[in-house]
């Protein structure tokens, strides 16, 4: 449906630069990456707001790579919704097909028709400024779909929004794409939000994108340390793969000896999802290779869930005297009902453990 080849844009101050992406019609597609990453730089390239310097970009088989943004099909959502304020909800919706010079009977069918999808029907006389943030969003969304879009481009749409509204918000754009079936680019810099959404995903860093996939692929398979790091892996360790033995691949870290699965050798760094591991306070029977007793350190509070910070001390640390024992620390993350029930704290001795396939080497 969509598709990117080496394109490369120049504002002078940032450069965008090898992007090559393939979107499938219909797609809910997640650009994902930190502030300043060009995640916005990229939108707007695609929506013809940004020469194209190198590179080409299609639709549906239709290059577009120097059509006028207007010839283009797109639509496009901003996170400050941008909407007229002299105009009630209705006008603005109606906005880009009166400039288009629909008839009148159709403009009133398709602004009832989209207000009823994105469910603002009695907010259609209502003036912008007597809307809340979540309503405004809804507008921005009705006025952009309105107009039939072969492609919606959706800037950081929930980010300004509180937790309960932008949670909310996610239904709403999940049950709005079932039913238009259009095919959506997503911008956040917000991983939990990716995961709620996205179909696929692609992380953008310093104008480069540095892996594409599926959001199981970001979970357990990161291309790098700062992809790990950005999909919340929270366990990232340097290691080194010191040999096999009995059909298992051993990795040193910090003293741990860990069993994992990879055909990597010597220096090496492996990440560990927080909800990979499991945490109890007598040994765990179970098939998973890894098992280590350590001390709690550190409790971090989420409300229905809870990081704990296991300290784990490998055995040649023990003659140590307590001053230099450092360890190793594993972030687990786990239920705040199993919090309550295993009755943990600070200073509580615990085991974790984690299987050898929950382990990414890279």
């Amino acid at each position: 449906m969509i598709k990117i080849e080496n394109l490369k844009v120049d504002l002078g101050d940032f450069l965008l630069r090898d992007i090559n992406l393939d979107i499938r019609s219909g797609e809910y597609f997640i650009i994902l990456g930190p502030t300043g990453a060009g995640k916005t730089v990229l939108l707007e390239a695609i929506a013809g707001l940004h020469p194209v310097l190198e590179g080409r970009i299609w639709i549906d088989g239709r290059e577009i790579s120097r059509q006028s943004a207007e010839k283009r099909g797109i639509g496009i959502v901003y996170q400050d919704q941008v909407l007229f304020p002299h105009l009630t909800v209705e006008d603005n919706i109606a906005f880009g097909l009166k400039l288009r010079k629909r008839p009148k009977g159709e403009i009133k069918a398709k602004v009832d028709i989209m207000a009823e999808i994105v469910k603002i029907p009695h907010l259609l006389k209502r003036s912008p400024a007597t809307l809340s943030g979540g309503e405004k969003q809804k507008v921005a969304l009705a006025r952009a779909l309105v107009i039939e879009p072969e492609v919606l481009l959706l800037d950081e749409p929930l980010s300004a929004l509180d937790p309960e509204m932008r949670e909310r918000m996610q239904e709403e754009l999940r049950e709005m794409h079932r039913r238009v079936k259009v095919t959506i680019i997503h911008v956040t810099h917000d991983f939990e939000e990716a995961v709620a959404l996205g179909h696929r995903v692609a992380v953008l860093n310093e104008g480069e994108i540095v892996q594409v996939g599926s959001l199981e692929d970001f979970l357990h398979h990161p291309s790098s340390e700062f992809v790990a790091r950005f999909a919340l892996s929270r366990n990232i360790f340097n290691g080194k793969v010191v040999g096999t033995e009995d059909g298992c691949t051993f990795a040193d870290i910090g003293g741990v000896r860990v069993v994992a699965i990879t055909e990597l050798r010597g220096e090496v760094r492996l990440s560990l999802r927080p909800e990979d591991i499991l945490i109890s306070k007598e040994p765990f029977q179970s098939t998973a290779r890894n098992s280590f007793q350590g001390v709690i350190t550190d409790i971090a509070d989420r409300g229905s869930l809870v990081y704990i910070t296991v300290n784990v001390l490998p055995d040649s640390y023990l003659t140590k005297p307590a001053i230099l024992r450092r360890g190793l620390d594993f972030v687990c993350l786990i239920t705040k009902r199993s919090f309550e029930e295993l009755k943990l704290r600070k200073g509580v001795s615990v085991w974790v453990t984690f299987k050898a396939s929950a382990i990414h080497v890279f």
